[in-house]
C-alpha cells in the first residue's frame, strides 16, 4: 500500500507543478500588469513605476521570476500581492477555509442523495419511476450554474426563508454557540443547495448506470435466488460491485463542486476564493490569481488521491497489481 500511495502522491505533485507552471507562464505573459493604471496618473513619476516593477522583480526574466516564486512557495508565501501589500498565502487561507466549507458539505449532501436515488432509479429501469428521475436530472442538467443560482436567489428574496448573501448576520459574534451553527447554517443553505442541484444530475445518473450494470450479474441472481432481503441484495451486493467507477467520479465531483463554488462564491456574495480571485484578476493581481490557481490544484488533487485510495481499499485488483509490482 505504502508503494501505491507514493506512486499517486507522485502524480499528485506533478499535476501540482505542471499547473503551476503554465499558470505562472500564461498570466505573467499576459498584456498589462497592477502597475498600468498607475502611468495615466501624473502625480506618480516614471521613476516610481521603475522601483516598484524592480521591487516586486516584474523587470527580471521570466525563469528567474518563476523560480523566486517557487521559493516564495517553499518558505509558505507564494508571492506578494501587490493591491494588499502582503504574503499571498495567508490571505488565500482565509478564503479557502471558506470554499472548503462550501465545497465539502456540497458534496457530500449530493452523494448522500445521489447514492439511494440512483439505486432507486436501477432498481425500477424502464419504469415511471425511473422515468420520471430521468426526465428530472435532464432538466436540471440544461439549466446553466449561472441561471439555477439566481433563480434561487430571486426565490428567496421574494420568500425571505434565507439570507441572501454573505456567511454570517451581522451580530455574529454576539450570539451564543448553538445560535452561530444556526445562523452559518442559514447563510449555507443556498449556495450548497446550488451546487448540490448542479452537481445532482450527473451524479445520480452515474450511480444509476452503474447499478443497473450489475443488477443481472450471476452472483447477484444466485444471491436473490437464495431469499436475500432486496434491499440488502441493492445496497451490500450491488452497490459494492458498483464502486470501481463510482469512486472514480467521487474524485471528479470533488473538483466540479470546487469549479462551480466559485461562481456561486460570487453570485451569492459568499467569501471565498470565488470573489477574491475574481478581483485579483481585474486588478491583474498576477499572484493571487496563481495561488488561486494552485490552491484549487492542490484541492483537486486531493480529491483524486482519496478517490484512488478509496478503489484500492475496495478493489482486490488494484491491491494485487500493486503487490506484483
Amino acid at each position: 500500500m505504502i508503494r501505491y500511495l507514493l506512486s499517486r502522491m507522485a502524480h499528485a505533485l506533478l499535476l501540482v507543478i505542471g499547473v503551476s507552471l503554465l499558470a505562472f507562464l500564461f498570466t505573467t505573459l499576459a498584456p498589462g500588469n497592477y502597475f498600468d493604471e498607475m502611468r495615466l496618473n501624473p502625480q506618480i513619476a516614471p521613476e516610481t513605476l521603475s522601483a516598484l516593477r524592480a521591487h516586486y522583480q516584474l523587470d527580471r526574466p521570466l525563469p528567474i521570476r518563476y523560480v523566486s516564486w517557487v521559493n516564495s512557495v517553499l518558505h509558505g508565501q507564494m508571492g506578494f500581492s501587490f493591491a494588499y501589500n502582503s504574503p499571498v498565502a495567508p490571505l488565500l487561507l482565509v478564503r479557502a477555509k471558506n470554499t472548503l466549507l462550501l465545497t465539502i458539505t456540497a458534496t457530500l449532501l449530493a452523494w448522500a442523495i445521489a447514492l439511494p436515488l440512483g439505486v432507486w432509479s436501477a432498481e425500477r429501469l424502464g419504469r415511471f419511476p425511473d422515468h420520471v428521475i430521468s426526465w428530472s436530472t435532464a432538466i436540471l442538467l440544461v439549466i446553466p450554474d449561472l441561471a439555477l443560482a439566481l433563480g434561487l436567489l430571486v426565490l428567496t428574496v421574494r420568500t425571505g426563508w434565507f439570507p441572501t448573501g454573505g456567511m454570517a448576520s451581522v451580530d455574529f459574534e454576539s450570539l451564543s454557540s448553538l445560535n452561530k451553527i444556526r445562523d452559518l447554517a442559514m447563510h449555507m443553505t443556498l449556495p450548497v443547495a446550488a451546487l448540490v442541484l448542479s452537481a445532482l444530475p450527473l451524479l445520480v445518473r452515474h450511480v444509476r448506470a452503474s447499478v443497473a450494470d450489475v443488477l443481472h450479474a450471476p452472483f447477484l441472481l444466485a444471491a436473490e435466488g437464495h431469499g436475500i432481503p432486496r434491499r440488502t441484495l441493492l445496497y451490500r451486493y450491488a452497490l459494492p460491485a458498483a464502486a470501481n467507477p463510482l469512486l472514480s467520479l467521487f474524485g471528479f465531483s470533488i473538483g466540479a463542486l470546487l469549479s462551480g463554488s466559485l461562481l456561486i462564491e460570487v453570485v451569492m456574495s459568499w467569501p471565498g476564493l470565488g470573489p477574491f480571485l475574481l478581483e485579483a484578476i481585474l486588478a491583474r493581481d498576477i499572484y493571487v490569481v496563481i495561488g488561486g490557481v494552485l490552491f484549487s490544484t492542490i484541492f483537486l488533487a486531493t480529491g483524486n488521491l482519496l478517490a484512488d485510495m478509496l478503489l484500492y481499499w475496495v478493489d482486490p485488483r488494484i491491491r494485487a497489481e500493486s503487490a506484483s509490482r
